[in-house]
């Protein structure tokens, strides 16, 4: 009884973890277009992290050295294009 015990709350445990990961994508596989996103994290000038608008989240970085994140927040929506997987150019829709 205890080992089942302990087993079901390790799944439990384990389950939200697995399931974040599961949500996050390789920006390669998004087709080039133009999205909505929200602004997780950003990690440097050259990279940020989003969720989409189907709730799943990837790394993308800019496409050009024209395209910096510098001003962009945690929590802003960005309007942005992709190309190949990276940020040809984006528009911030969060006023300041």
């Amino acid at each position: 009884m205890n080992r089942t015990c302990l087993v079901v709350a390790f799944s439990l445990a384990v389950l939200p973890a697995s399931i974040a990961r599961a949500a996050t994508v390789d920006p390669s596989t998004i087709p080039s277009g133009t999205y909505t996103v929200k602004v997780d994290k950003v990690m440097d000038a050259t990279h940020i992290q989003v969720t989409l608008d189907n709730g799943n989240q990837a790394t993308l970085a800019a496409g050009r050295p024209t395209v910096i994140f510098t001003s962009v927040q945690p929590n802003d929506q960005l309007k942005l294009s992709l190309i190949d997987g990276a940020v040809a150019v984006y528009q911030d829709l969060t006023s300041h």
